[in-house]
């Protein structure tokens, strides 16, 4: 996704091990496709985070960090006040996401980033 903005939003977030086929199929098949209808949302990628080995320092290590949430979603947006249009307020509220879904994540996280 080559980045054209200058702003991502991130939502990151855990949910609960018996949920996680309908997060992943609500996430995919409903939440995304209707963000991506609100006006100044560029692109989505999902992404879930898995174990990281790199070299720092000349030494390979394992890095962890303790309770990093297992989901994240990047938004590609025009500008921050996307996120709070009618629109984007909407598109949160429909489909399955606000019964079936949000109630059971936790741990999340919501960042605006600004390209320096």
């Amino acid at each position: 996704m080559p980045i054209k903005s200058r702003y991502l939003f991130t939502a990151a977030m855990d949910v609960e091990a018996d949920k996680d086929a309908i997060f992943n199929e609500v996430y995919d098949k409903e939440h995304v496709p209707s963000l991506l209808e609100v006006p100044g949302v560029i692109a989505v990628a999902r992404f879930k985070r898995r174990e990281l080995e790199m070299f720092i320092g000349g030494e390979r290590r394992k890095i962890v960090i303790e309770g990093e949430p297992t989901y994240t979603a990047i938004y590609e947006v025009e500008s921050p006040s996307v996120l709070v249009t009618p629109q984007w307020a909407a598109a949160v509220e429909k489909g399955r996401w606000p019964g079936q879904v949000r109630p059971y994540t936790k741990n999340r996280r919501h960042v605006m980033w600004e390209k320096v």
